[in-house]
């Protein structure tokens, strides 16, 4: 079972041994919702199902109405809020039986984005307690730099599982719980925006510039070395010890814009031996448009 990481030359030998395996292609970008898509149809690991992050791995965004937010039934209310909003279980469970995921089967999730967006389908299998998923390490890079095929054939449809929810394996935390622990020595926020965003000196996504008081900075690219791979245990282990400087890394509550890109981040904790640590789904786009919280601009002191 592989639950963090895992090598290109790994997911070969899986795939050669016919193991019980779906492997799942999250490329995206956030500026060309369909770009990720395409890539996909372009070239793809033979077998990988497509998860877009709009239509598989988020809700669809709710109405803004007089007595809050207006959800289709068909979709029951988000599991988060923000710009991403996290779907609820029970739709999460119903696509992936949609695609044939089952509960016996090792997931391995990829992208050609440096682990941004495969990082939010990995956490969301931990959320629904499936212990058996891992990041492939490099992303398609690495997959083709060791000789990996990859296709741009259509994929025939899977047939229909059954995939049973479990026990959560990660924590979630809604905007409530973060600012009611503000300041408090049990909640320690680390922001993985650039260091721009974070500043609040650009804002080309949300409405309001800035970050939540008191949080933390490490973009989540600092994760990987030249090659695109995570770094080594040990000098992940060194940075956010470095980072935290005395705070107990259980107090860990990683966010970014809108909870996709704090993944790496808290995926290179777990490498490192420093998780289990929990995720602010809404963060900050779901922070920054709650009337009443307050938001700072510039580095912390």
């Amino acid at each position: 079972m592989y639950t963090t990481l895992i090598t290109a030359e790994q997911l070969q030998a899986l795939k050669a041994n016919e193991a019980r395996l779906m492997v799942f292609d999250c490329t995206f970008e956030l500026m060309k919702p369909d770009a990720g898509a395409q890539q996909y149809r372009a070239a793809h690991i033979p077998g990988a199902v497509y998860a877009n992050l709009d239509t598989a791995l988020s809700a669809k965004h709710g109405v803004a109405g007089a007595h809050g937010v207006v959800v289709a039934k068909e979709e029951g209310p988000p599991a988060s809020g923000g710009r991403h909003p996290l779907p609820s279980r029970e739709k999460f469970a119903a696509w992936l039986s949609s695609v044939g995921f089952a509960n016996d089967m090792q997931a391995v999730v990829y992208d050609r984005n440096g682990a941004n967006y495969c990082g939010r389908l990995w956490w969301m299998l931990k959320w629904m307690g499936h212990e058996a998923v891992a990041v492939l390490d490099g992303g398609l890079q690495a997959w083709q730099a060791t000789g990996g095929a990859v296709t741009d054939r259509e994929e025939p449809s899977h047939f229909q599982s059954n995939f049973v929810t479990g026990e959560p394996l990660v924590r979630l935390v809604d905007t409530k719980t973060v600012a009611a622990r503000l300041a408090q020595s049990d909640q320690t926020l680390i922001d993985a925006r650039a260091p721009q965003r974070y500043r609040g000196e650009v804002e080309p996504l949300d409405p309001i510039a800035g970050h939540i008081p008191g949080a933390l900075n490490r973009p989540f690219s600092e994760n990987l070395g030249p090659d695109g791979k995570f770094k080594p245990a040990a000098q992940l282990r060194a940075e956010f010890e470095s980072l935290l400087a005395g705070h107990e890394p259980s107090t860990v509550v990683h966010q970014c814009g809108s909870g996709v890109s704090a993944v790496p981040n808290l995926l290179a904790m777990q490498v490192a031996g420093l998780g289990p640590t929990a995720l602010y789904a809404g963060s900050w786009s779901e922070w920054s448009n709650t009337p009443g919280l307050p938001t700072r601009q510039g580095a912390e002191p």
